[in-house]
């Protein structure tokens, strides 16, 4: 049967419907505008471990592996039914920490047998991205070693549970969960304690497959890191700060192009940013961060080709080229102001944080050229190339700081070769970052050593994962590992805890986020540099495939385009060159 405009019109209708809550009859049309459907998916999970009781004697905490068997979220007063009991007396407390087995965003779901009272009883929940900081104490006064905060995410209650019922706790990123019986002379029977994981129900497009398997590794952990922060807006964070920091974007911008190709928090994080900071504000209030706005809409582009979400931010990217331009001086010096961020390992060394602000602030206007040509801007284009001749007028050392030769490399103040010899290459992966670690691969592929690249991506974002890391963190220094036990441990006397004892900053001790999505650069880099994809024409028309194995025999996978999946595989051949196999979409040009 032909489908009339009027059929076709309903149809259209009800699929537009879909993305708001859909309202039993019983509300009125007066709901529809404020009802929201929740964009992200609640999956349970059962703890794979029980870590540890504080009962020794085998009758105050009884029959705990009943919670790591699958629930259904459905209380029971039957005799069958199997609880874990947690008993407390005069003097003995009752105590158990689970284990969820990788990090995770969400809260936690208690299904309640009975218990010794009628009233509710008192428990306090502590949720940890390591085993310290399920344990550790709060306070929120201030930033010490050896403490936790909740003051962005409560990680740290003391509630009222009810008997034969259910009730969810929390929000925060973690992956163990500390439960006390709080009231003496006290029982109550656990029948589940399941965590309430809400992501973004999104499938992985993109892959990486090699014959190192710990490269395999951290490419899903980057992927994965990302992913979590992947909320309703991009946050950089799922423990701590959980906001749409625009420098933090760049890398997870990186990372959601080569796994999940287009998705609709890039563009809707972008628009937030825009009305919570608009012009003469900075993005996050930090002059930097309004530099890397520019970059990642040139890189979104390049990806996507949506010109008309560029042409939307047209008004505030013109005006932000404007903005910049009014604060450099025909001499090459700027007036942006005392604070001048790269990211935190760096800020002690003011004159390297300078010269890699400068490169920073190059390369964003190096890009602002190309959006305000595609935009058809000419005086914005001029502006930006008489910009950067004024800023190479003035152009600094990088004082032996990574982070800045890194920029410098990348924005073409700098050759890659001398960066990587003078800076980035000396003592291999000391020294690096989490955030500005992509920038520091990217210099030494651009000089050509992709070897040490890979060495340096194993030992640095590799020894993350040998101390239990499932996600990578906010900061990481490999001195750290001397002496420390891993997160899913508990820390031996006279060992470091590799969460509690470390930290600088914003981020000391259990404040530390261990899953922070500027850290997943790693990913983009390897299936830009190893699997050799690059995008030439914007909406991957055209890509290049240049593969770089280093010391690897083979290395494959997949890259998500507008206009398909790419996929490639590349093998050494016994003479060192490189077969390689490649499957594109129709309509993409492959150099």
């Amino acid at each position: 049967m032909k489908a009339t405009n009027f059929t076709l019109s309903l149809i259209f209708t009800l699929i537009s419907f879909t993305s708001f809550a859909q309202l039993p009859p019983v509300f009125g049309p007066e709901y529809n505008e404020t009802a929201q459907k929740d964009e992200m998916t609640r999956t349970f999970i059962s703890p794979i471990k029980v870590m540890w009781t504080s009962d020794t004697s085998g009758e105050l905490v009884k029959n705990t592996d009943v919670l790591l068997k699958k629930g259904n979220s459905q209380s029971s007063m039957s005799s069958v039914t199997e609880f874990c009991s947690m008993k407390t007396t005069d003097s003995d407390t009752a105590s158990i920490l689970l284990d969820y087995g990788k990090e995770l965003h969400g809260g936690l779901q208690l299904v309640m047998g009975g218990s010794s009272r009628r009233e509710p009883s008192l428990v306090r929940i502590r949720f940890g991205e390591s085993v310290g900081e399920a344990n550790s104490q709060t306070y929120n006064s201030d930033w010490l070693m050896g403490f936790s905060t909740d003051d962005h995410a409560k990680r740290d209650i003391i509630m009222e549970i009810p008997r034969s019922g259910l009730i969810e706790i929390g929000n925060t990123g973690y992956r163990f969960v500390r439960i006390d019986l709080l009231q003496a002379n006290t029982l109550i029977n656990l029948k589940e304690v399941r965590a309430v994981f809400r992501y973004r129900d999104i499938p992985y497009l993109g892959s990486f497959k090699s014959s190192n398997p710990r490269l395999d590794s951290i490419w899903m952990t980057g992927a994965y890191t990302t992913h979590l922060n992947m909320q309703e807006y991009l946050w950089d964070g799922i423990k701590r700060d959980r906001l749409v920091w625009l420098g933090d974007f760049h890398p997870e911008m990186a990372t959601i192009t080569k796994v999940f190709g287009y998705n609709e928090v890039i563009p809707k994080s972008l628009d937030l940013a825009c009305e919570q900071y608009p012009l003469p504000s900075w993005m996050n209030n930090m002059s930097s961060y309004s530099f890397w706005y520019l970059i990642i809409h040139y890189e979104w582009y390049m990806q996507n080709a949506d010109i008309a979400f560029l042409k939307k931010h047209r008004v505030y990217i013109i005006n932000l080229i404007d903005l910049i331009d009014s604060k450099i001086n025909e001499d090459g010096t700027e007036e942006f102001g005392s604070f001048k961020f790269l990211d935190w390992p760096s800020t002690p060394n003011k004159e390297g944080v300078e010269a890699g602000y400068r490169a920073l602030l190059v390369w964003a206007l190096n890009d602002a050229k190309k959006l305000s040509e595609i935009l058809d801007s000419k005086e914005s284009a001029d502006k930006c190339v008489a910009s950067i001749k004024k800023l190479n007028k003035k152009i600094m050392g990088h004082n032996d700081l990574k982070q800045a030769a890194a920029l410098m490399a990348v924005a073409g103040l700098l050759k890659p070769e001398k960066a990587c010899k003078d800076v980035i290459s000396v003592d291999g992966a000391a020294r690096f970052s989490t955030f500005y670690g992509l920038y520091m691969l990217d210099a030494l592929a651009m000089a050509g050593k992709h070897e040490q690249a890979l060495d340096i991506i194993s030992t640095y974002w590799g020894g993350m994962l040998d101390m239990g890391a499932t996600t990578f963190w906010e900061d990481f220094n490999i001195e750290w590992m001397e002496n420390s036990a891993r997160l899913d441990e508990f820390t031996p006397e006279g060992m470091n805890d590799i969460h509690g004892s470390f930290g600088d900053y914003c981020y000391p001790s259990y404040r530390h986020s261990l899953c922070h999505g500027w850290a997943s650069g790693v990913t983009a880099w390897m299936t830009e540099n190893v699997l050799g994809i690059t995008i030439v024409e914007a909406g991957c028309k055209t890509i290049k495939i240049e593969p770089n194995l280093g010391n690897l025999e083979w290395a494959e996978g997949t890259f998500p385009t507008p206009l398909g999946i790419v996929k490639v595989k590349h093998t050494k051949l016994p003479n060192g060159k490189i077969e390689s196999e490649i499957d594109v979409p129709e309509g993409i040009k492959v150099i």
